[in-house]
């Protein structure tokens, strides 16, 4: 994968449709699930959103397997309605492909709050992480992301502030909320970090929206 502050490449199969999202100065934009197989037989639903002349290009619907290629993006949702902090990725390039299915993604950033170092049930230890991304025009994407075991450990110890270079691959994760005495199922999406390291000073900004 190339090494941008930002990029995203995973293969899977489009579980619908893709439908209208939102428009924006100059384009529409459309989303899709796209269901990605971990070796375990679990799939993760990750979001994707794509410009309406890509989409043209590729003309994709329900059931084809595609390769996308992008960035992950967040967006912090203000309806009430839904997670608070919506992650996507956004499609640079949509492809049809015949290969297995495949989930990467390569980030430098920041934290930009505090590591939060716990342990599961069984004993293992996790490493929260929220990373700031920058983006083009003074914005940044926020990322959360996991660390296990070891990595966790080295990763708690670094502060905020502290610039790093992740490679992992996104994961959707289903919960339990409690609101106004209901239970209701979530969805959370996070960055499940497979290597991390302090990054260099000098950081490469990707383009576009």
């Amino acid at each position: 994968m190339e090494k941008t502050n930002n990029a995203v490449t995973i293969i899977g199969t489009l579980g619908a449709r893709p439908a209208f999202s939102h428009a924006g100065i100059s384009e529409e934009y459309y989303t899709f699930p796209l269901e990605i197989c971990r070796l375990s037989g679990t799939a993760d639903v990750i979001n994707v959103i794509a410009g309406r002349r890509l989409m043209e290009r590729t003309e994709i619907t329900a059931g084809c397997r595609v390769r996308v290629s992008g960035e992950l993006r967040s967006f912090n949702n203000k309806s009430g309605v839904g997670n608070k902090l919506v992650i996507t990725v956004f499609a640079r390039e949509i492809a049809f492909t015949d290969l297995d299915d495949m989930n990467e993604v390569h980030l430098t950033g920041t934290f930009c709050r505090a590591p939060n170092l716990r342990c599961t049930p069984m004993g293992r230890e996790i490493c929260d992480l929220m990373v700031a991304v920058n983006r083009r025009y003074g914005r940044s994407d926020y990322l959360p992301c996991i660390v296990w075991g070891r990595l966790a450990e080295t990763a708690a110890q670094w502060p905020t502030g502290t610039r790093v270079e992740i490679d992992g691959r996104i994961q959707s994760r289903r919960y339990i909320k409690v609101v106004d005495g209901v239970q209701e199922e979530k969805v959370a999406f996070e960055v499940s970090v497979s290597g991390i390291s302090p990054a260099e000073e000098t950081e490469q900004s990707n383009g576009g929206p």
